[in-house]
This record gives C-alpha cells, sequence and structure tokens, in this order.
C-alpha cells in the first residue's frame, strides 16, 4: 500500500514524531510505500470557506500556498495517517490547517465524521498520555494498527 503519514508536531524528538516514525519503520518493514511530511514545516494557510474549490476551481482551493505539495500526495495514498500532538484538548494547529485545506477535495454532503466525509474507512487511533510516551507498549499499539491494513 502507498502511505502518507503528516506528522504535525513542532517538536522533532518529540513523542508525536517518535510514534510517526515508528509507524513509518513498521509499514516498510511489512512492504508498504511510506512518504512522512513534517507539516509543521511548511508554510500552510486555513480554509476561507470561500467555496472556490466548490465551484470554479473544480476542487481546487484557490491559496497556493505549501498545501500544493501535498494534494498529489495525498490523491496517490492508499492510507492518510494524520499524527499529531493534542494541545489544548484538540489536534495542534500545524495539522487543523491541512485537514481543513482537503474540505476541497470532495463535496460537501450528509456526512456524521470527517472520515465520513472523505469516503474512507478509520484503521484506528493511538494515544500516549505522559507515562506512555515512547514505551513499548506504545510501539505496539502503533504496529498493530500496521497489522491491520
Amino acid at each position: 500500500m502507498n502511505i502518507l503519514i503528516l506528522q504535525a508536531s513542532p517538536r522533532a524528538n518529540g513523542n508525536t514524531a517518535w510514534m510517526a516514525e515508528e509507524y513509518k519503520n513498521a509499514a516498510e518493514a511489512a512492504g508498504h510505500k511510506v512518504t512522512l511530511v513534517n507539516v509543521s514545516k511548511k508554510k500552510i494557510a486555513g480554509c476561507l470557506a470561500c467555496e472556490y474549490c466548490h465551484g470554479k476551481g473544480n476542487g481546487a482551493c484557490i491559496q497556493k500556498d505549501d498545501m500544493q505539495e501535498l494534494y498529489p500526495l495525498m490523491a496517490e495514498a492508499e492510507v492518510l495517517v494524520l499524527a499529531a500532538p493534542i494541545y489544548y484538548f484538540t489536534l495542534n494547529a500545524q495539522i487543523q490547517a491541512p485537514i481543513q485545506r482537503m474540505y476541497c477535495v470532495n463535496k460537501p454532503g450528509e456526512y456524521n465524521d470527517i472520515c465520513g466525509y472523505w469516503g474512507v474507512e478509520s484503521t484506528g487511533i493511538v494515544t500516549a498520555k505522559v507515562d506512555e510516551q515512547k514505551t513499548e507498549a506504545t510501539k505496539q499499539k502503533v504496529q498493530e494498527l500496521v497489522k491491520n491494513l
């Protein structure tokens, strides 16, 4: 499978970056092709809600920033992994902007969650509280996600 990991931690050696790297290593060991992009280093603006993408843009966002690098990778990916730290009880801003900008890839409809909107299946979530960071148990949870592909 072709896997795209969007890693959003600004901390290069943080827990999220570690989990993304562990996922990448496990997926490559299982024979998958993996591209890991650190979106925290990209200049990606939030969605403007202008609807250009669903009108004149025919699925293309009017904004031209580093998100343009991600759209082709997303189109090729069979699996999309979102790796982000939780700041102030939600996903961090560095992952929120790319998530919002994925709005242009589908037409809006009656969906209950982001996976339904994208027309994809969730393969799971791994979280790691302070005492679970960079542990063997967390590594095994990450590897289990890869096994379920």
